[in-house]
Protein backbone atom coordinates (compact mmCIF):
# COMPACT_ATOMS: atom_id res chain seq x y z
CA UNK A 1 0.00 0.00 0.00
CA UNK A 2 2.18 2.83 -1.30
CA UNK A 3 1.67 6.51 -1.99
CA UNK A 4 0.00 7.92 1.14
CA UNK A 5 2.67 10.56 1.69
CA UNK A 6 2.81 11.64 -1.94
CA UNK A 7 -1.00 11.85 -2.06
CA UNK A 8 -0.96 14.28 0.88
CA UNK A 9 2.01 16.32 -0.33
CA UNK A 10 0.37 16.84 -3.74
CA UNK A 11 -2.55 18.45 -1.91
CA UNK A 12 -0.44 20.56 0.44
CA UNK A 13 -1.47 18.41 3.41
CA UNK A 14 0.64 16.82 6.16
CA UNK A 15 1.71 13.25 5.44
CA UNK A 16 -0.52 11.92 8.20
CA UNK A 17 -3.54 13.10 6.20
CA UNK A 18 -2.49 10.70 3.45
CA UNK A 19 -2.20 7.86 5.93
CA UNK A 20 -5.65 8.70 7.28
CA UNK A 21 -7.14 8.65 3.78
CA UNK A 22 -5.24 5.45 3.10
CA UNK A 23 -7.04 3.79 6.00
CA UNK A 24 -10.30 4.45 4.13
CA UNK A 25 -8.86 2.51 1.20
CA UNK A 26 -8.10 -0.36 3.57
CA UNK A 27 -11.75 -0.48 4.58
CA UNK A 28 -13.02 -0.24 1.01
CA UNK A 29 -10.62 -2.84 -0.40
CA UNK A 30 -11.22 -5.28 2.47
CA UNK A 31 -14.98 -5.13 2.02
CA UNK A 32 -14.72 -5.56 -1.74
CA UNK A 33 -12.28 -8.46 -1.39
CA UNK A 34 -14.78 -10.19 0.89
CA UNK A 35 -17.63 -9.54 -1.56
CA UNK A 36 -15.52 -10.87 -4.42
CA UNK A 37 -14.96 -14.15 -2.58
CA UNK A 38 -11.22 -13.92 -1.92
CA UNK A 39 -9.90 -16.46 0.58
CA UNK A 40 -7.20 -14.20 1.93
CA UNK A 41 -6.04 -10.60 1.71
CA UNK A 42 -2.66 -9.52 3.07
CA UNK A 43 -1.92 -5.82 3.45
CA UNK A 44 1.63 -4.51 3.85
CA UNK A 45 0.83 -1.91 6.49
CA UNK A 46 4.21 -1.18 8.09
CA UNK A 47 7.66 -2.51 7.23
CA UNK A 48 10.61 -3.07 9.53
CA UNK A 49 12.39 -0.34 7.59
CA UNK A 50 9.52 2.08 8.33
CA UNK A 51 10.71 2.31 11.94
CA UNK A 52 13.46 4.61 10.61
CA UNK A 53 10.94 7.24 9.49
CA UNK A 54 10.57 10.49 11.49
CA UNK A 55 9.32 9.66 15.01
CA UNK A 56 6.27 11.91 14.63
CA UNK A 57 5.16 10.02 11.51
CA UNK A 58 5.71 6.63 13.15
CA UNK A 59 3.70 7.73 16.18
CA UNK A 60 0.88 8.97 13.94
CA UNK A 61 0.86 5.66 12.04
CA UNK A 62 0.64 3.67 15.26
CA UNK A 63 -2.24 5.85 16.50
CA UNK A 64 -4.08 5.36 13.21
CA UNK A 65 -3.51 1.61 13.42
CA UNK A 66 -4.93 1.53 16.94
CA UNK A 67 -7.98 3.51 15.81
CA UNK A 68 -8.48 1.15 12.86
CA UNK A 69 -8.33 -1.91 15.10
CA UNK A 70 -10.89 -0.38 17.47
CA UNK A 71 -13.30 0.73 14.75
CA UNK A 72 -13.17 -2.34 12.52
CA UNK A 73 -13.92 -5.08 15.01
CA UNK A 74 -17.71 -4.94 14.35
CA UNK A 75 -16.99 -4.90 10.60
CA UNK A 76 -14.83 -8.02 10.89
CA UNK A 77 -17.62 -9.87 12.67
CA UNK A 78 -20.30 -8.65 10.27
CA UNK A 79 -18.33 -9.90 7.25
CA UNK A 80 -16.99 -13.09 8.88
CA UNK A 81 -13.37 -11.95 8.51
CA UNK A 82 -10.62 -13.44 10.65
CA UNK A 83 -7.83 -11.00 11.50
CA UNK A 84 -4.25 -12.22 11.41
CA UNK A 85 -0.89 -10.44 11.64
CA UNK A 86 2.68 -11.25 10.60
CA UNK A 87 5.99 -9.59 11.35
CA UNK A 88 8.07 -8.66 14.38
CA UNK A 89 4.94 -7.92 16.36
CA UNK A 90 6.83 -7.63 19.62
CA UNK A 91 8.17 -4.28 18.38
CA UNK A 92 4.71 -2.73 18.24
CA UNK A 93 3.77 -0.29 21.02
CA UNK A 94 1.79 -1.83 23.85
CA UNK A 95 -1.39 0.12 23.06
CA UNK A 96 -1.33 -1.27 19.50
CA UNK A 97 -0.43 -4.83 20.49
CA UNK A 98 -3.25 -4.98 23.04
CA UNK A 99 -5.83 -3.96 20.44
CA UNK A 100 -4.34 -6.28 17.80
CA UNK A 101 -4.36 -9.28 20.13
CA UNK A 102 -7.94 -8.54 21.18
CA UNK A 103 -9.18 -8.19 17.59
CA UNK A 104 -7.42 -11.41 16.52
CA UNK A 105 -8.82 -13.34 19.48
CA UNK A 106 -12.34 -12.01 18.90
CA UNK A 107 -12.31 -12.95 15.20
CA UNK A 108 -10.57 -16.31 15.58
CA UNK A 109 -13.66 -18.32 14.70
CA UNK A 110 -14.56 -16.43 11.52
CA UNK A 111 -14.31 -18.44 8.29
CA UNK A 112 -15.28 -16.02 5.50
CA UNK A 113 -11.84 -14.52 4.70
CA UNK A 114 -8.48 -14.05 6.38
CA UNK A 115 -7.27 -10.44 6.58
CA UNK A 116 -3.57 -10.40 7.40
CA UNK A 117 -1.80 -7.22 8.41
CA UNK A 118 1.96 -7.25 7.76
CA UNK A 119 3.24 -5.10 10.64
CA UNK A 120 6.91 -4.48 11.37
CA UNK A 121 7.35 -6.94 8.50
CA UNK A 122 10.22 -7.64 6.12
CA UNK A 123 10.57 -10.50 3.65
CA UNK A 124 14.31 -10.96 4.21
CA UNK A 125 13.85 -10.86 7.95
CA UNK A 126 11.09 -13.45 7.67
CA UNK A 127 13.40 -15.79 5.75
CA UNK A 128 16.20 -15.36 8.29
CA UNK A 129 13.96 -16.27 11.22
CA UNK A 130 12.45 -19.16 9.24
CA UNK A 131 15.92 -20.59 8.52
CA UNK A 132 16.89 -20.30 12.18
CA UNK A 133 13.67 -21.90 13.33
CA UNK A 134 13.91 -24.75 10.83
CA UNK A 135 17.58 -25.38 11.74
CA UNK A 136 16.70 -25.44 15.44
CA UNK A 137 13.76 -27.79 14.96
CA UNK A 138 15.13 -30.08 12.25
CA UNK A 139 18.89 -29.57 12.13
CA UNK A 140 20.81 -28.23 9.10
CA UNK A 141 20.42 -31.45 7.11
CA UNK A 142 16.68 -31.49 7.69
CA UNK A 143 16.00 -28.15 6.05
CA UNK A 144 14.15 -28.35 2.76
CA UNK A 145 11.54 -26.20 1.05
CA UNK A 146 8.72 -27.71 3.10
CA UNK A 147 10.56 -27.04 6.36
CA UNK A 148 11.14 -23.40 5.46
CA UNK A 149 7.54 -23.00 4.31
CA UNK A 150 6.31 -24.30 7.67
CA UNK A 151 8.58 -21.87 9.54
CA UNK A 152 7.41 -18.72 7.76
CA UNK A 153 5.23 -16.17 9.55
CA UNK A 154 2.61 -16.82 6.85
CA UNK A 155 2.42 -20.55 7.60
CA UNK A 156 -1.17 -21.72 7.21
CA UNK A 157 -2.22 -19.04 4.73
CA UNK A 158 -3.18 -19.97 1.15
CA UNK A 159 -0.66 -19.74 -1.68
CA UNK A 160 -0.07 -16.19 -2.88
CA UNK A 161 -1.74 -15.79 -6.28
CA UNK A 162 -1.67 -12.06 -6.95
CA UNK A 163 0.64 -9.36 -5.61
CA UNK A 164 -0.53 -5.77 -6.19
CA UNK A 165 1.77 -2.75 -5.84
CA UNK A 166 0.26 0.73 -5.92
CA UNK A 167 1.63 4.21 -6.75
CA UNK A 168 3.35 3.33 -10.01
CA UNK A 169 6.46 1.84 -8.40
CA UNK A 170 7.83 -1.31 -10.06
CA UNK A 171 9.28 -3.21 -7.12
CA UNK A 172 7.99 -5.39 -4.29
CA UNK A 173 10.00 -3.74 -1.49
CA UNK A 174 10.86 -6.75 0.66
CA UNK A 175 7.29 -8.08 0.72
CA UNK A 176 6.52 -11.82 0.79
CA UNK A 177 9.72 -12.72 -1.04
CA UNK A 178 9.36 -16.49 -0.65
CA UNK A 179 5.61 -16.47 -1.21
CA UNK A 180 5.85 -14.37 -4.40
CA UNK A 181 7.95 -16.96 -6.27
CA UNK A 182 5.07 -17.83 -8.63
CA UNK A 183 2.64 -15.02 -7.86
CA UNK A 184 1.30 -12.83 -10.62
CA UNK A 185 2.46 -9.22 -10.24
CA UNK A 186 0.21 -6.24 -10.91
CA UNK A 187 1.40 -2.63 -10.75
CA UNK A 188 -1.19 0.12 -10.37
CA UNK A 189 -0.54 3.78 -11.08
CA UNK A 190 -3.04 4.77 -8.37
CA UNK A 191 -1.68 6.11 -5.11
CA UNK A 192 -2.99 4.00 -2.25
CA UNK A 193 -5.56 6.58 -1.02
CA UNK A 194 -7.08 6.48 -4.53
CA UNK A 195 -7.03 2.68 -4.74
CA UNK A 196 -10.60 1.58 -4.02
CA UNK A 197 -13.11 -1.04 -5.15
CA UNK A 198 -12.79 -0.40 -8.89
CA UNK A 199 -9.00 -0.58 -8.82
CA UNK A 200 -9.11 -3.87 -6.92
CA UNK A 201 -11.55 -5.36 -9.42
CA UNK A 202 -9.34 -4.19 -12.30
CA UNK A 203 -6.39 -6.00 -10.73
CA UNK A 204 -8.45 -9.17 -10.30
CA UNK A 205 -9.74 -8.94 -13.87
CA UNK A 206 -6.16 -8.62 -15.15
CA UNK A 207 -5.14 -11.64 -13.06
CA UNK A 208 -7.99 -13.73 -14.45
CA UNK A 209 -6.64 -13.15 -17.95
CA UNK A 210 -3.21 -14.54 -17.11
CA UNK A 211 -2.04 -18.05 -17.98
CA UNK A 212 -0.28 -19.53 -14.95
CA UNK A 213 2.22 -22.16 -16.10
CA UNK A 214 4.44 -22.90 -13.04
CA UNK A 215 7.32 -23.97 -15.27
CA UNK A 216 5.19 -25.95 -17.74
CA UNK A 217 4.47 -25.01 -21.33
CA UNK A 218 1.25 -23.31 -22.30
CA UNK A 219 0.18 -26.43 -24.19
CA UNK A 220 0.66 -28.60 -21.10
CA UNK A 221 -1.40 -26.26 -18.93
CA UNK A 222 -4.23 -26.03 -21.42
CA UNK A 223 -4.25 -29.81 -21.86
CA UNK A 224 -4.64 -30.28 -18.12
Amino acid sequence: MDGNGRWAEARGLPRVAGHREGSESVRAVTREARRAGLQALTLYAFSIQNWARPPQEVEALMRLLAQFLDSERPELAKNQIRLHAVGELERLPGFVRERLDAAMAESRGERGMVLTLALSYGGREELVQAARRAARDRGPDGIDAAALEAALWTEGLPELDLLVRTSGERRISNFLLWQAAYAELYFSEALWPDFRELELLQAIDDYQGRERRFGLTGAQVRRE
